[in-house]
């Protein structure tokens, strides 16, 4: 009898506590915002990503990468490596100092490889590679600089081009020092794996204010993630609606502008410019940190 009743006041004492957890989650949902398309390019090769620069975006299509004029959106020049073959499946590139730096992957082949391809911005000419070989956290789809070295998103696909031991949640993030050692990393939330099934993160760079921001592959909804102060998951505090339906997206050289250029494949194929806004106050701030640029 002594002892039902111990169990019994502990059991009691925690409904309230868990009631109160509980509350305490539905108070910290993440924000929901809208994103405003600011212009719009036709792009006949927006079929993966694009990236810009001040003067020209990039249309990234597998193993083709356009370039055109931001004024006029004409085409200026346009790489193309052989179909399927050393540069199979380019998914996203961003802009750096004159340079292309491009995430790309054997994908849908398996055992799963990849490497980052780079290029130079006025020529289109790859210039250097940097082979992973075969990758176990999955197939790269997305890259971008921190201070401390390199953030990348790795996808596990729960369909053909998947393993069949691994789905999309075992898509994760990896930190990279500056020489590509792994570091560091996280687990994507399972709320939004969910939203982006059977696919994972298409596209991902680190915005303006420290946050990581990602695409999935055909949502037209932006996630931003936190990087936490503690544990293995990284933290959920906002979803942006915008028009373009998932793929990867790049932010703008311009580092006082908070607008990515992204791509929509609705119809005709085309680069948006798109307004992020920005986050309202953080409820999670005490249980978040932020990435250094």
């Amino acid at each position: 009898m002594e002892r039902l009743s111990a169990a019994f006041l502990i059991a009691a004492a925690l409904i309230p506590l868990s009631r109160s957890a509980f509350a305490a989650d539905e108070s910290c949902a993440p924000q929901q915002l809208v994103g405003t398309t600011v212009r719009t390019w036709p792009a006949a090769d927006a079929d993966q990503g694009a990236a810009a620069d001040e003067a020209h975006f990039y249309a990234v299509d597998n193993s083709v990468i356009a370039k055109h004029d931001r004024r006029t959106g004409a085409l200026v020049r346009r790489w193309s490596g052989e179909n399927a073959g050393l540069v199979r499946h380019i998914n996203s590139c961003y802009h750096e100092s004159g340079l292309l730096y491009c995430a790309n992957s054997n994908y849908p082949q398996t055992p799963m490889g990849s490497s980052i391809e780079i290029f130079d911005a006025d020529t289109l000419e790859p210039v250097a590679s940097h082979s992973f070989g075969l990758t176990e956290e999955g197939s790269l789809t997305w890259f971008d600089r921190t201070a401390e070295g390199w953030i990348a998103g790795f996808t596990h696909y729960g369909k053909p081009g998947g393993l069949p031991y691994k789905d999309n949640r075992y898509s994760n993030v990896v930190a990279f020092d500056a020489g590509w050692r792994r570091n560091g990393g996280w687990l994507y939330p399972a709320a939004i794996l969910d939203r982006m099934a059977p696919y994972g993160a298409s596209g991902g760079a680190v915005g303006p204010d420290g946050h990581l921001y990602v695409l999935g592959h055909d949502l037209p909804e932006m996630y931003v993630l936190a990087k936490p102060k503690m544990g293995p998951a990284l933290v959920h505090i906002a979803t942006i609606a915008i028009e373009a339906e998932g793929q990867a997206f790049s932010w703008s050289d311009d580092a006082k502008e908070r607008r990515i250029f992204a791509i929509s494949r609705r119809g005709e194929k085309e680069v948006l410019e798109i307004e992020i806004p920005p986050l309202a106050e953080i409820c999670q701030a005490s249980a978040i940190a932020r990435f250094s640029r």
